[in-house]
């Protein structure tokens, strides 16, 4: 096991895997920019390192300023957390040259699933069930129209280096074409320096449902069951909950046993989410997160595991300490993401914290790194903490996020936080009856 872990990420996350940590008996350090001096994570570490500036460039993805920060302090291995270097197989690679240990995938694993196209194939190969749509990258715009026609409209354009809803653009109609597939090319091309996309079936209700896998890299794999993420804003998730409303006992296991193959069959090494659009009793594949994601407090919650204490076993080469048997799901449960934003816009609302007060009680979970006089900086993600709830069912656990809102105090800045007490409002939210749509047309009903 090792003695001293590097967390390369910052704000909750990075506390979340510090907690691990420190009930394991293992040291950990703290990276941090200059503007998060004063940040959560800096003082509960054993250790802090400061890497740069504070734009993300310049510290939290500075490879060298990360890799010197291991030599300087003894670091045996890194956790990368979720965002900034956790999906980047090039800093996998380095880290491994610099013989430590990465907390996660191996690099090919990371480049294979992180390319949109050679993830959809890998998976068909692997038996996993995949959209409808074109065998590999769109070279024109003809060719566009030509699977257009194929697989019948709408259809959706991704860039194939895409991600968080960028790069993709919808075709209702071949009219539609010619714009969104030139859009789609030159938002990948301005986002991630590579203008090829794919072409997929756009399904138009589906709900989004994601596989938790966890491998130990040789040859065993389990899967935890399904989250439920379907409630987003331009793709990107705010409302979690796990089991998922709309899936039967028997979906989870046949789904479940197909993930689970498939990673065990590449030798899969850590956490990752296999994730799905599901409708009409039908799942289709559309990328995997080689990565811990922000939502896992939910699949925690429900199996009773420690998915980073877990993480941090299979990297130092230990076995799992559970099979697929003995996991069993245990009620419900829901992750509101927290974010500091103005409604109705979301645009971002960074400032000081002039009071904090974090709910409690039975099945209340905060993952947050705020406290009373926290400055958060301009300079990253505006997510700010995560309120994850677990009851006996899911009309319990509906009942206990309820309270506990009721009892979050988060003064000084403008918040998320009224979304929820007014999403808690809706009959559909209460009966699980919603897609991947259902919000952006509800805020557009509700503020516009």
């Amino acid at each position: 096991m090792f003695d001293k872990i590097l967390i390369a990420n910052r704000g909750e996350i990075a506390l979340r895997v510090i907690r691990a940590c420190r009930e394991m008996g293992i040291q950990s350090v703290a990276v941090h920019s200059t503007a998060d001096a004063d940040a959560m994570h800096v003082r509960m570490a054993d250790e802090a390192v400061c890497i740069g500036p504070a734009p993300g460039t310049d510290s939290y993805l500075n490879m060298a300023s990360i890799i010197a920060a291991c030599e300087i302090t003894g670091a045996q291995a890194i956790h990368p957390g979720y965002g900034f270097l956790s999906e980047n197989a090039n800093f996998v690679q380095i880290v491994e040259d610099h013989d430590l240990t990465f907390i996660g995938p191996t690099a090919e694993h990371i480049r294979v699933m992180g390319d949109k196209i050679t993830a959809k194939d890998t998976m068909k190969d692997l038996g996993v069930p995949c959209v409808p749509g074109s065998d590999g990258g769109v070279p024109d715009l003809e060719a566009a129209k030509r699977i257009g026609e194929e697989i019948g409209y709408p259809v959706i354009i991704k860039a194939t280096a895409g991600g968080g809803g960028r790069g993709m653009k919808v075709a209702q109609t071949a009219a539609d074409m010619e714009s969104a597939f030139r859009t789609a090319r030159a938002e990948g091309k301005a986002a991630f320096g590579n203008d090829e996309v794919y072409i997929e079936k756009y399904l138009t209700t589906p709900r989004h449902i994601e596989i938790q896998v966890f491998g130990d890299g040789k040859g065993k794999a389990v899967h935890l069951g399904e989250r439920d993420c379907s409630l987003q804003r331009r793709h990107q998730k705010v409302f979690e909950e796990a089991p998922g409303p709309c899936i039967t006992p028997e979906e989870r296991a046949a789904i479940g046993k197909v993930c689970a193959d498939a990673v065990a069959k590449i030798n899969y090494i850590g956490a990752g989410t296999i994730e799905f659009l599901y409708e009409n009793g039908e799942f289709y594949f559309i990328e995997m997160n080689t990565r811990l994601q922000v939502e896992h407090p939910v699949t925690e919650s429900i199996f009773g595991v420690d998915l980073v204490r877990e993480q941090i076993r299979v990297a130092a080469g230990m076995d799992m300490s559970f099979g697929q048997d003995d996991l069993e799901i245990n009620g419900h449960s829901i992750e509101v993401r927290l974010n500091a934003e103005r409604l109705p816009n979301f645009a971002p609302c960074p400032g000081k914290i002039t009071q904090f007060h974090a709910p409690g009680g039975l099945g209340v979970r905060m993952d947050s790194a705020l406290y009373d006089g926290y400055s958060i900086p301009p300079y990253y993600d505006s997510l700010i903490g995560k309120l994850i709830v677990h009851g006996r069912d899911r009309a319990e656990a509906l009942a206990r996020l309820h309270r506990a809102l009721g009892e979050l105090i988060i003064d000084g800045i403008d918040t998320t936080v009224p979304l929820f007490h007014a999403l808690l409002e809706e009959e559909d939210i209460h009966t699980g009856e919603y897609n991947i749509h259902w919000l952006e047309k509800w805020l557009e009903a509700t503020y516009d």
